[in-house]
């Protein structure tokens, strides 16, 4: 085993394409971080994007309107003031783009940063587990299609992180800025992060160390 870094973030969103929760600590099983992504809403086949926070509160959803009150995900008042034609779905599995475990090393936005020019917050890219990984460049990018264990959990790196349109919004103004996407797309053939899936279920703490099996 090396230790190619630490874990030194962690984030689920309870609402796809809503905002973040940070943890401590989480469980991890076959569909991902226990309560992530459960839930999503849908219009046309889209799912709105960064439109308000969500939070777990003694086992509900909630979700704060354009409004301002906040609303069980699951009250359809809440669909009704999002938008007009939005409707709720919930997946035990996981409403996901590709694969449930998404992992970005703070090297990777240190690097983009610099091609960027600007200073990039990681949650503009949505991980799950942000990992500080030393080193030059974008570690990651060298654990596709290997194994890692990062506290009890152990996961295959499968696939790079295709960007989509999501990433042009700031997570905290929702202000856009396409430039972001443009230089993914140009300096790293739109790939930021890598996907994986579980191999062993288990619990992920921040501080946890992260090892490459050989």
């Amino acid at each position: 085993m090396t230790v190619v870094g630490h874990v030194a973030a962690l984030w689920r969103y309870p609402v796809k394409s809503m905002q973040a929760e940070a943890l401590d600590a989480v469980e991890v099983s076959w569909h991902g971080l226990a309560g992530d992504r459960r839930w999503a809403f849908i219009r046309d086949g889209q799912v709105p994007r960064l439109r308000d926070p969500a939070r777990p509160d003694a086992g509900a959803v909630l979700v704060r309107t354009p409004g301002g009150r906040e609303l069980d995900v699951a009250d359809p008042a809440l669909a009704a003031e999002l938008r007009p034609g939005v409707r709720v779905i919930k997946q035990d599995r996981g409403v996901f783009d590709s694969l449930p475990l998404s992992v970005l090393s703070t090297q990777a936005l240190a690097g983009l940063g610099q091609l960027a020019g600007r200073d990039l917050a990681a949650q503009r890219f949505r991980p799950n587990i942000l990992v500080d990984a030393p080193g030059p460049g974008f570690p990651e990018d060298g654990w596709v299609g290997a194994t890692l264990r990062l506290g009890g959990l152990r996961m295959r790196v499968d696939k790079p992180d295709q960007r989509c349109v999501v990433v042009t919004v700031d997570p905290v103004t929702l202000d856009r800025d396409r430039s972001v996407l443009a230089t993914i797309a140009r300096q790293r053939g739109n790939q930021l992060g890598v996907y994986g899936s579980t191999v062993l279920p288990g619990r992920v703490a921040v501080g946890d160390p992260v090892e490459l099996e050989p």
